[in-house]
């Protein structure tokens, strides 16, 4: 089981007290993958919030031939190190209809060590802890917001080179 004082260096939960963490640590399960697993697939019903705690995750695309994928198929990749916290925090689309994973996620140093924890346990925690939902959710906005800027940027990029090469 993770440790309280692990749960409090997760940038989702810092603005947590510690009678929310506990209620918290009984739902968190860690996980460590090895180079190359596979966290997650593109479409599968997104049902887990997903915390990288050590190592590197790539975020691909699955192709629709179902080829394994490769990292230039590589979308983002997350970095422990990386200095946006929000970029750690997998899976937020399990907050939002469909409800299904956007991209594959797979581990990319010789272990990934994951903090994941179940949507429907987060929301029955949060609808007997209404501050703790809003900590939560108050956080939750950052990385959306984070998503949607790299996706900004992303659409940027990608406009200046078909103009650039007359695509």
């Amino acid at each position: 089981m993770i440790q309280i004082k692990d749960l409090q260096q997760l940038k989702p939960f810092q603005s947590m007290n510690e009678d929310h963490l506990r209620k918290l640590q009984a739902n968190c399960e860690e996980i460590e993958f090895q180079r190359g697993d596979k966290l997650f697939t593109q479409n599968d019903d997104a049902l887990h919030l997903w915390i990288v705690r050590d190592g590197n995750v790539d975020l691909r695309f699955e192709l629709p031939d179902r080829r394994i994928t490769s990292p230039d198929m590589t979308v983002n990749s997350i970095e422990v190190a990386d200095k946006v916290p929000e970029a750690k925090v997998l899976g937020w689309s399990c907050f939002v209809p469909p409800y299904k994973m956007r991209l594959s996620a797979y581990c990319v140093t010789d272990t990934c060590n994951i903090v994941r924890v179940l949507k429907s346990d987060l929301l029955q925690l949060f609808s007997q802890d209404f501050q703790m939902g809003y900590l939560f959710m108050s956080y939750m906005i950052q990385v959306v917001g984070f998503r949607f800027h790299q996706f900004q940027d992303h659409v940027a990029r990608n406009m200046g080179e078909d103009l650039m090469f007359g695509w």
